[in-house]
C-alpha cells in the first residue's frame, strides 16, 4: 500500500551551496523520472563573512551571508520552501570506521559507530550530528562504514540563514559527498579505482573509490602548508603503498572558477603533471537534463557539479 502523497515528505525543489567564496543554487523538477535543472544562480561571498570550521562560529557576518543566500534563491524564481543544503567539507570530520562484526540492528550499529568516532571527535559526541553509510565489505565478513560528524550548532548556523531566507533544509549534505554521488550516478559501470578531486572555495578534498565504495577521503583547508596538488601527490603514494592500488581507472576533477589561489585551471594543470595523467571533468549531463534557459557551458557545469548529487536524489546527508 502506498501512502497518500499528502502524508509523505516532499522532495526538495532546489539545492543550495553556501561556501566562503561562493553561494550557488540549482532549481530542479522531474520529467520522465529524470531531474531537470530549471534554473541556476551563483553570487560571490564577501571575504571573511564565512569561514567553514569544525568548531567555533562559522558565520561572522550573518547579514552579509543572509543577503547573498536570499539573492541567489530569489534568482532561481518561484518559491523553494524545501531545499537540499550543501555545506563545505571543512564543517565535518569524515572517517572510515571498520567493524569486524556488524550488529544486525540499525540502532546498535549507530551506537557502536558513535563509540568508535567519539575518541577522535574534536568536540563532545553528544553535540554531534552523525551520519553513516555502509562502505566496502571486508574479506573476513566485516564492513567499513563512511561516517561524517558535524557539530550540531555549526550546522544550525547554516540552516538558520536558510530559514531567514524562507527555505527549510530538508536534507543536508557535504559538497564532496554530493559530487561523488553525482560521479557514481553518471557512471554506467563503477569498476576499478577512481580518484575524485574537488576544488572548492577555501578548501579542497580528495576521494578514492574502489568500484562504488569510498576507501579514502581527505580535506585540505585553505592556508595549509601543502597545496591541493601536493595532497593529491601524497594521496597517490598512500594509495599505492597502503591501499594496494593498481592504478586509477579514472581521475576526475570539479570545482568553481577561481575557487582556490591559482584558479581551477592551474590546479588541474598541476594535478595532471603530478599524476602523469589527463584528468576529466565531471559531466552532470549524464544524470540531469537542463532547460533551454539554463547556461550549461563548461564553467557553469563545473560549478554546478557538487549540487547535482543531491539533485539526482543520491545524497546520503549529514
Amino acid at each position: 500500500m502506498k501512502l497518500p502523497s499528502i502524508l509523505t515528505t516532499p522532495a526538495p525543489s532546489a539545492a543550495l551551496f553556501i561556501g566562503p567564496g561562493l553561494v550557488s543554487a540549482v532549481a530542479f523538477a522531474r520529467h520522465a523520472g529524470m531531474p531537470v535543472v530549471t534554473a541556476y544562480a551563483s553570487e560571490p561571498m564577501r571575504p571573511g563573512a564565512l569561514t567553514p570550521a569544525l568548531t567555533g562560529q562559522n558565520i561572522a557576518d550573518r547579514a552579509s551571508v543572509y543577503g547573498v543566500v536570499s539573492t541567489v534563491l530569489g534568482q532561481l524564481g518561484g518559491r523553494h520552501r524545501r531545499i537540499a543544503l550543501v555545506l563545505p567539507d571543512a564543517v565535518a570530520k569524515v572517517s572510515l570506521v571498520r567493524l569486524d562484526t556488524v550488529p544486525p540492528h540499525a540502532q546498535d550499529r549507530e551506537q557502536l559507530i558513535r563509540w568508535h568516532v567519539r575518541k577522535s571527535a574534536p568536540f563532545p559526541i553528544e553535540e554531534a550530528q552523525v551520519a553513516c553509510a555502509a562502505g566496502a565489505a571486508l574479506a573476513d565478513g566485516g564492513r567499513e562504514f563512511v561516517v561524517a560528524i558535524a557539530r550540531r550548532a555549526v550546522v544550525r548556523e547554516y540552516e538558520g540563514v536558510c530559514e531567514e531566507a524562507g527555505a527549510h533544509a530538508g536534507l543536508v549534505d557535504l559538497a564532496t559527498f554530493s559530487l561523488v554521488n553525482a560521479v557514481l550516478a553518471s557512471a554506467r559501470t563503477a569498476q576499478g579505482d577512481w580518484l575524485v578531486v574537488h576544488v572548492s572555495p577555501g578548501s579542497g578534498s580528495i576521494a578514492i573509490l574502489r568500484g562504488g565504495d569510498l576507501i579514502f577521503f581527505r580535506t585540505r583547508v585553505e592556508g595549509s602548508d601543502d597545496t591541493l596538488p601536493d595532497l593529491v601527490h601524497q594521496t597517490a603514494m598512500y594509495y599505492e603503498d597502503r591501499l594496494e592500488g593498481q592504478g586509477f581507472a579514472r581521475v576526475l576533477i570539479a570545482g568553481g572558477d577561481g575557487a582556490m589561489s591559482g584558479g581551477f585551471d592551474e590546479v588541474r594543470r598541476q594535478v595532471d603533471a603530478r599524476l602523469g595523467v589527463r584528468t576529466e571533468t565531471v559531466d552532470p549531463r549524464r544524470i540531469v537534463r537542463f532547460s533551454d534557459r539554463v547556461d550549461a557551458g563548461p564553467a557553469a557545469l563545473n560549478t554546478m557539479a557538487p549540487l547535482l548529487g543531491v539533485a539526482a536524489g543520491a545524497g546520503a546527508g549529514v
